[in-house]
This record gives C-alpha cells, sequence and structure tokens, in this order.
C-alpha cells in the first residue's frame, strides 16, 4: 500500500513539474511519518525513500532507534523550542522551522559543541495567519543579515506552510509570495506543499515537499 500510494505521488509530482517546465529531479520528497507506524516507515524506505520529516524531537529520536542500519536524512518541520536545539542538531540533517533569531542562536551553539555546520531554513508566515509560527515577510531580510553572523549555521532556503483549504488553488499566492522571497534573497530551497496542496507548490517553485497522509493513508 505505502509503495503504491509512493508511486502515486510521485507521478503527480512529476506531472506538475513538467507542466511549468521543470526538472521533476529538482523536487525532494520528504515524508512525513508524524502519524506512521515504524513498519509503514520501513515499507517507504524499501520504496526508496530517503527523507524523512518529523514534527517532535522524542519522535525522531525514537524512529532513528529502530532504523539505524538506514542511512536517511532526517527534517525537523514541526516548531522547535531551544531547549531542544542540541538533540535537533545531533538528529536533523534539516531543521526547517527556525522562527527566531533565540532559536538559530541556540542551534548555532549547539552545532560548534558537536563541530557540525547545521542547514537550517528560516520559517516565514506569508499567510499572516495568527495561528502559525514564522516571521513576517518583511522581516526576512534582517533576520538573515542577522543570523548570518553565526558561524555554525547554513541558510540555504525558507519554509511556509498555507493556509488549510480544500481547493488548493487558494494557496497558490502564498507559495508564489515565498519563491519571490526566496529568489530575492538568494536562497535555493523553498519548502512548502503538503498532502492537500503539493501539486500548487510544485508548480510555484517547491523545492521540497512535505507529505505524510497520501504516502501513508492513502489521502490523495
Amino acid at each position: 500500500m505505502v509503495g503504491e500510494n509512493l508511486t502515486k505521488v510521485r507521478e503527480r509530482i512529476q506531472k506538475a513539474a513538467l507542466r511549468v517546465g521543470r526538472d521533476p529531479h529538482s523536487v525532494k520528497l520528504v515524508a512525513v511519518t508524524k502519524k506512521a507506524e515504524i513498519d509503514e516507515v520501513r515499507g517507504a524506505i524499501e520504496a526508496g525513500v530517503t527523507d524523512i520529516g518529523e514534527n517532535r524531537v522524542k519522535d525522531a529520536l525514537l524512529k532513528r532507534e529502530l532504523l539505524d542500519s538506514h542511512i536517511l536524512n532526517w527534517h525537523m518541520i514541526g516548531h522547535l523550542q531551544s531547549k531542544k536545539a542540541k538533540d535537533a542538531v545531533r538528529i536533523f540533517s534539516v531543521i526547517h522551522s527556525v522562527d527566531t533569531i533565540k532559536l538559530a542562536r541556540a542551534i548555532d551553539k549547539a552545532a560548534g559543541s558537536s563541530g557540525k555546520v547545521q542547514d537550517i531554513f528560516i520559517e516565514v508566515n506569508v499567510s499572516g495567519e495568527k495561528s502559525k509560527f514564522g516571521i513576517a515577510p518583511g522581516a526576512l531580510e534582517g533576520f538573515l543579515k542577522e543570523a548570518g553572523r553565526l558561524k555554525n549555521i547554513n541558510i540555504p532556503g525558507v519554509m511556509t506552510m498555507a493556509p488549510f483549504a480544500d481547493d488548493a488553488e487558494k494557496a497558490r499566492p502564498y507559495f508564489r509570495e515565498l519563491k519571490k522571497l526566496a529568489d530575492a534573497h538568494n536562497l535555493k530551497e523553498v519548502s512548502m506543499g503538503m498532502t492537500q496542496d503539493f501539486e500548487v507548490a510544485v508548480e510555484e517553485g517547491a523545492t521540497m515537499v512535505r507529505i505524510g497522509s497520501a504516502i501513508f493513508r492513502g489521502e490523495l
């Protein structure tokens, strides 16, 4: 089941990319395992998944222990508290959800202690919804300038979550705005798009899509 779902998701990513003249290989699929059983995650790995997204540090720690024979890239996609920065740096290849300088500094400190340069994305709240984390679009320039002084982090991109809607087209202006911000600041990675709207995100320039339900629950 998971393998079949993955095939369908990959086909949809490919078609969305080709519709706008993009190379489908320029879009990385991050399989979000928040609600998946460990056997389902193993099934996804057997079907070729190499990038795993988790919302919580403790869940990633547990799954890493159970999947330690696999070489995987782990992505922190949920809100991260500064006090969890040390564990996050130890686990994750990329932290998608950095939204305060305090958190960036905590990650920088932890990465320095580990002899690592940590990739992070800046979470931008392009919709302005109060229920969402992320900096305001207008704050990105200042954030990048201040975070750029930190020696143990690397900022290749930005991330956002569009407002949930039954019609994926409603997410398009938010994805378009994030891509414009990324381009304006020479950021190559754009993490946006989930099960309900990933095709629109690909059409608007996503380089990473974060998909869980379509893979593990067949909610296509």
